[in-house]
């Protein structure tokens, strides 16, 4: 990727100096759809206006431009860090309870899917839930729960189990599909970017594209970004039938024409990126 990147940095840098109608001492530089015109002597770095960039500001939230309008979904991401000999238990636990409460009506919630790390942090336990309804659905259920026994001798159990836990609120992007149960056996993989912030809505445009290349193999499950826990943090999930199908439809992407592109344009917006190889639990719909 790195190659690609460096490649295209001297390709622009070449068609922006070798046009004449530039007047001499000045460069133009095109840095993520923003032009910057930099004056300098010859002995300043071109290198420095790549990184000169222009905000515009907004009148919008992030939510509000980004995701699907006409719903009102909220996801809850969490991530458990379970005891190495307590995992087989704790799995078996989740698979008691979680289902149930999948199941009934009486909870307007949803079980996305359940995971197991395989490649990434080890014996690390994954829960997506939906709420359809957003935060009143998230109030009425985690009030509900309260009262249900059941789930409160699963809290206690399930305490003994782990290390550490957390998780996220998150909300889903328009322009990627909802995630709906599929059948396995798959794995998934968990990209998770930390954005610099004030480039979420940066994101988003070359995104809204880019999804378009990865949906041939029917890989793209769901993408998200975060409204409380970790903020400027996106999520995007795939599901591949095995690590090679993985590695095919990757490389797959960079035959298509404009994905390079994305990538130039995507990478400088990145604080911190993350994988996770997960493999689906019994309960997970997402097989």
């Amino acid at each position: 990727m790195a190659t690609r990147v460096l490649h295209r940095v001297s390709g622009g840098l070449g068609r922006a100096t070798s046009s004449g109608a530039r007047p001499a001492g000045r460069l133009v530089v095109w840095s993520r759809g923003f032009t910057t015109s930099v004056s300098r002597s010859v002995k300043d770095s071109w290198f420095k206006s790549l990184f000169v960039r222009k905000v515009d500001p907004r009148k919008d939230a992030h939510a509000t431009l980004l995701t699907k309008n006409e719903e009102s979904n909220l996801y809850k991401i969490q991530f458990h860090n379970v005891k190495p000999e307590c995992l087989d238990a704790y799995n078996k636990l989740c698979e008691e309870v979680l289902p149930s409460i999948h199941a009934d009506k009486y909870y307007p919630c949803e079980l996305v899917g359940t995971w197991n790390t395989w490649y990434g942090e080890q014996d690390q336990a994954v829960h997506l839930w939906r709420y359809r309804g957003g935060y009143p659905a998230l109030t009425e259920v985690m009030n509900k729960l309260k009262q249900n026994e059941e789930f409160t001798a699963y809290r206690k159990e399930r305490g003994k189990m782990l290390m550490s836990r957390r998780n996220q609120l998150l909300l889903e992007f328009s322009f990627w599909n909802e995630p709906v149960p599929r059948e396995g056996p798959n794995i998934y993989e968990l990209r998770s970017y930390q954005l610099r912030p004030g480039t979420m809505i940066e994101w988003g445009n070359y995104w809204a594209r880019a999804i378009g290349f990865r949906q041939h193999n029917r890989e793209a499950v769901g993408g998200f970004f975060s409204q409380i826990g970790n903020l400027y943090m996106v999520h995007h999930l795939w599901a591949y039938k095995d690590l090679q199908s993985r590695e095919d439809t990757r490389n797959g992407a960079w035959q298509q024409e404009g994905w390079d592109e994305v990538v130039y344009y995507t990478v400088p917006l990145i604080q911190h990126m993350d994988s996770r190889i997960m493999i689906p639990t019994k309960a997970s719909p997402l097989k």
